[in-house]
């Protein structure tokens, strides 16, 4: 299995490589986007501000080409925190910004979503998981993963959620479209319930 990482200088790559290559996976960091094509797998880290991620993917190319290996090639594709941000139609943050459309719904600040606990969210959280997710394959209700945050996705179409957690109010944690999942929180800093997802998006086979 070889897993792609998207690096346009949004993300400190090495956890999330080191987590990978513990499973067992090939890691190639992608410096460009035709690098992408020799994977099995795409993952879409990042951290920042919405509009400057946006702005680099864009510079590099890399926006037609997840498209187009997303949706006409069909490759699994996983984002992280920002990079599951990137994932929608668009961001309210700090400007309105379209996103790379593979999620439908806005990215908004969490006291916009009615949070009323401090903001950034940094810290552990429980979900409260939807049945039959892949991306969950062997992780108990109620299981924590560890979030840094101050956006969260508002989903328009709510079957893409597939988890969800309470953070002042219910924010969505994860989603999956098809074969294009993504989680809020950083599952290779969530100890052994984050590794499980890992390993369940390397085990995950598109119908």
């Amino acid at each position: 299995m070889r897993v792609g990482i998207v690096n346009c200088g949004i993300s400190n790559l090495a956890s999330i490589r080191r987590a990978f290559e513990d499973l067992g996976a090939e890691v190639a960091v992608a410096e460009e986007p035709n690098a992408l094509r020799s994977t099995d797998r795409i993952v879409l880290p990042g951290v920042g501000a919405f509009p400057a991620a946006m702005s680099k993917l864009g510079a590099g190319g890399w926006v037609e080409a997840l498209r187009e290996l997303c949706l006409v090639e069909h490759r699994p594709l996983l984002g992280i925190c920002l990079g599951m941000q990137l994932l929608a139609d668009g961001s309210d943050e700090i400007e309105p910004t379209p996103g790379l459309g593979l999620i439908q719904g806005q990215v908004r600040r969490l006291d916009d979503l009615g949070c009323y606990e401090r903001i950034p969210h940094v810290g552990w959280n429980g979900l409260q998981i939807r049945a039959d997710e892949p991306l969950f394959e062997h992780i108990p209700q109620g299981a924590d993963f560890y979030f840094v945050h101050s956006f969260a996705l508002d989903a328009t179409d709510v079957s893409v959620v597939s988890a969800r957690t309470d953070y002042g109010t219910e924010l969505v944690a994860a989603v999956r479209h098809s074969h294009i999942f993504g989680t809020q929180f950083h599952p290779e800093k969530s100890s052994k319930a984050g590794r499980q997802v890992l390993q369940n998006f390397l085990n995950y086979r598109p119908c």
